[in-house]
């Protein structure tokens, strides 16, 4: 299936449609490998963006990544509470040690209070006439809001705090290497 295992450090590459890199994360460690997506976490990790500019991620992460599914979710451990940040995109493959994937600009972030907002709208309508996205594109795109929100509503794991805390906790042991 995979040829990593819990503990394993992968980097994160996410592209544009016309195939040009966006962000790239240093790190991402395994904290499990299901059937359908893998779950990592980081904490600090380094980002570069496309014009040379870096960061460092504030919080605690855990990230799922789907084979089949046109999102993937960042659960991000704040101060106030885990927000949820979802991007849609492709499902991931992975390469010499690099979780890829092409982000396809609209956004949800779920809040701690669980409210949610739908982001990049206009971002999305200008990369979709841009990079000419496909009727059939836009459909399956459009498609995996609705199911992610859907997904958030009906509260699958991903959503599932004391699932996102144990993972949490998993990357933290495996950082201090206990």
């Amino acid at each position: 299936m995979y040829n990593f295992e819990k503990g394993d450090k992968l980097q994160i590459q996410c592209y544009k449609h016309d195939g040009k890199i966006h962000r790239c994360w240093d790190e991402a460690v395994v904290l499990d490998v299901k059937k359908d997506y893998v779950v990592f976490g980081n904490e600090k990790t380094l980002v570069t963006e496309a014009g040379g500019n870096t960061w460092r991620t504030k919080e605690p992460a855990v990230m799922y990544f789907f084979k089949n599914r046109w999102y993937n979710i960042i659960v991000q451990l704040k101060k106030e509470g885990i927000t949820y940040y979802c991007n849609i995109a492709s499902p991931f493959i992975i390469e010499e040690g690099t979780i890829k994937y092409i982000d396809y600009d609209l956004d949800l972030r779920i809040f701690p209070t669980g409210s949610f907002k739908i982001l990049d709208r206009q971002e999305y309508k200008y990369h979709k006439k841009k990079m000419n996205y496909s009727d059939e594109l836009d459909i399956v795109i459009r498609h995996a809001l609705s199911q992610l929100i859907t997904d958030y509503q009906k509260g699958i794991s991903m959503f599932d705090e004391n699932i996102n805390l144990k993972y949490a906790l998993e990357y933290q042991e495996l950082k201090s290497g206990t």
